[in-house]
């Protein structure tokens, strides 16, 4: 593993271990009867989002607080790892969460959350993920890989852990008896970096991809055919804890009302990639194309 990589994840065991004292320390923050303390005519305007590390969290977040600005929120975000963005919506330290993968990918934290959490609304649907490599390579299917470990450097290269789609890759490599691989865990930057590398050498290399997400557009992709199905497509939800129509009662119909189109988040991606656009800049630029859509969001005239 190279120093990049042994980087990356040293700093996602940091984020977990800090994370975790964020949200389930001693103190760390309001209990769910003193947080959100409203008048009866008023509700709290602050609001705040889990986001993870991946370009298809913080895109869209970039765009609802923009909107919830205009609503006169106080928007306010939190990095931390997936799985502590669940817990924190579970005790309403955190607002929102742009970026559920249901009823598939997700599955486990859903089980584990459901009773307490709701989706809000669908922001896209029918999004594929699973495996991909460069397009020059031969193989096709994830069936095909077997017996083929030294080919691809014995591993399998993924995001962080915790994420959904490294659970379902576990799955995976043992339904398709892919025993002499490892699924080397990371975050997306750095699984990126490492694509793009071989790829500029015209290396094999296989790693998890979704969509919408910039790399379909600067690199040329497949996905691998997998026979057994454990990657399904899945719609990808605004999530909430369940009393979030009565503390957040305008933001909460505000965020029902959201949806956008993969496409629209890939392009704001590939700006950022290509020439370095926040995706703050890209959110504004989104609103004014789609203001009759953030007018109705906002039930304006």
């Amino acid at each position: 593993m190279d120093c990049s990589v042994k980087k990356q994840l040293i700093g996602i065991g940091l984020l977990m271990v800090l994370s975790l004292g964020i949200i389930t320390g001693c103190g760390a923050g309001p209990t769910n009867e003193t947080k959100n303390i409203a008048t009866n005519t008023e509700e709290d305007k602050v609001i705040t989002f889990g986001t993870t590390g991946w370009t298809s969290t913080q895109a869209p977040t970039a765009i609802v607080k923009l909107i919830l600005e205009e609503a006169g929120y106080t928007v306010k975000t939190r990095f931390l790892a997936q799985p502590i963005i669940f817990e924190g919506l579970k005790t309403e330290q955190l607002d929102f969460f742009m970026d559920a993968w249901l009823p598939y990918t997700e599955a486990a934290l859903w089980k584990k959350y459901k009773a307490d959490l709701i989706k809000v609304s669908a922001s896209y649907k029918n999004a594929p993920l699973g495996w991909v490599v460069p397009s020059y390579v031969e193989e096709n299917s994830i069936e095909e890989l077997k017996g083929k470990a030294s080919k691809f450097g014995n591993r399998v290269v993924t995001i962080s852990p915790g994420a959904g789609i490294v659970e379902i890759s576990k799955e995976v490599m043992k339904e398709y008896n892919l025993d002499d691989y490892t699924l080397l865990t990371s975050s997306e930057t750095a699984m990126l970096a490492e694509a793009k590398s071989k790829m500029s050498q015209k290396e094999p290399i296989v790693f998890t991809s979704w969509r919408p997400h910039s790399m379909f557009a600067m690199l040329d992709l497949k996905f691998l055919e997998d026979p057994k199905k454990l990657f399904k497509s899945d719609n990808v939800y605004v999530i909430s804890y369940k009393n979030i129509k009565k503390t957040h009662p305008k933001a909460y119909k505000i965020l029902s009302k959201w949806s956008i189109e993969i496409s629209d988040l890939e392009q704001m991606m590939l700006e950022k990639e290509k020439n370095e656009v926040p995706f703050e800049e890209s959110a504004k630029k989104w609103i004014t194309e789609h203001r009759e859509q953030v007018d109705q969001m906002l039930a304006k005239e």
